[in-house]
């Protein structure tokens, strides 16, 4: 395991040079105070390593703002992070919601387009997960680590009840980010799981200055918009009036390891996105560069489907959950100086 350092230091050297800890690294806890995000509590991670990122509790412990020495890596969406009151779950009001930030989870037992079954059961656009409150129990600047904890309860009267039970941990000192989920059925009986990872990437780091890789196993197009740009999935261009926005499917089962990366050597920055595709085998990629929705989504998922729940469970692709079964998802964001030169003609792939 590597030494622990902090600005160069040891961290037993550290603490000889700082009064707190919370100096150099902290987790802080605070609420907006202002507009629809009024009331809603936003836990501040800064590692000392030069990464900073808020986690939402009132948005499932979903991530915010992140940044990597100053550069912002994540994409805001124009609704901002709303307090959880003000959510619509019904049809597509999801997109009134939706803030953005680094990480929005959607799920847990149906993401994609909104859906009704024959019984009258509802599924919202996404999910409803990400308007729902987690109730944090550990929030901690540890020997050698942030460490913030919490549980989120999807349920409903004679229905669904689905446990997220989520960890997340920084190394002071460090420039990466964990995030372990374990997603438990405390139902009676089985339940349809759907889980999908919403990562939101921004402005400076997207740019047409930017290289992307995936390497997938293969990729297919999602509807016939996205078929039209198959032969430029990878490149990234400026922001375009009326972009219609490009959804491609990364297949990544039987990989050992399952990275992303955006790199980007003008802000001399690079983020990486590294997942387990024992339990998400699939990556959808959205593109969308359009004017002031200019957003790079990488999203795992633990099943290839974009047509929504209902669809998903007539076709046989549905994810189950028994009992007292859980699943487990593992992510880990790394972010840090640029791998490539300074260019400007787009992007590239790994593949």
């Amino acid at each position: 395991m590597t030494p622990t350092t902090i600005w160069g230091a040891a961290l037993d050297e550290v603490r000889t040079r700082v009064g707190s800890i919370s100096q150099v690294a902290r987790a802080e806890e605070m609420t907006f105070t202002q507009g629809p995000a009024r009331g809603t509590r936003v836990i501040r991670v800064e590692t000392g390593g030069g990464l900073c990122v808020d986690v939402l509790p009132d948005r499932a412990l979903d991530l915010g703002a992140m940044t990597f020495r100053g550069v912002p890596l994540s994409w805001i969406a124009p609704p901002g992070f709303g307090h959880p009151a003000l959510a619509s779950q019904r049809g597509t009001d999801w997109l009134r919601m939706f803030g953005g930030g680094m990480l929005t989870t959607c799920g847990l037992d149906a993401y994609g387009p909104p859906s009704i079954d024959d019984g009258g059961t509802e599924y919202p656009m996404h999910g409803r997960i990400s308007s729902t409150s987690a109730t944090v129990t550990r929030v901690e600047v540890a020997a050698e680590e942030i460490v913030v904890e919490g549980e989120v309860r999807q349920a409903r009267v004679f229905g669904e009840n689905l446990v997220l039970r989520r960890k997340i941990t920084a190394p002071l000192g460090g420039t990466s980010l964990r995030i372990e989920d374990v997603v438990t059925n405390e139902a009676h009986q089985p339940s349809g799981h759907m889980i999908l990872y919403h990562c939101n990437l921004g402005w400076p780091l997207v740019s047409e200055h930017a290289e992307l890789e995936i390497p997938s196993n293969s990729l297919s197009p999602r509807d016939a918009d996205a078929a039209r740009g198959v032969a430029t999935w990878h490149t990234l261009t400026g922001p375009q009036p009326d972009y219609a926005e490009q959804v491609f499917r990364h297949d990544f089962r039987d990989l050992a390891t399952a990275y992303v990366s955006v790199d980007n050597a003008q802000q001399n920055t690079r983020l990486e996105l590294r997942f387990d595709t024992t339990t998400l085998p699939a990556l959808h990629q959205w593109k969308m560069l359009g004017e002031g929705h200019y957003v790079l989504g990488l999203e795992p998922t633990n099943v290839d489907w974009s047509r929504g729940r209902v669809a998903a469970e007539e076709d046989g692709v549905l994810p189950v959950l028994q009992p007292g079964e859980s699943a487990s998802y593992v992510l880990e964001f790394s972010a840090g100086v640029s791998r490539s030169e300074p260019h400007r003609s787009g992007s590239k792939v790994k593949q």
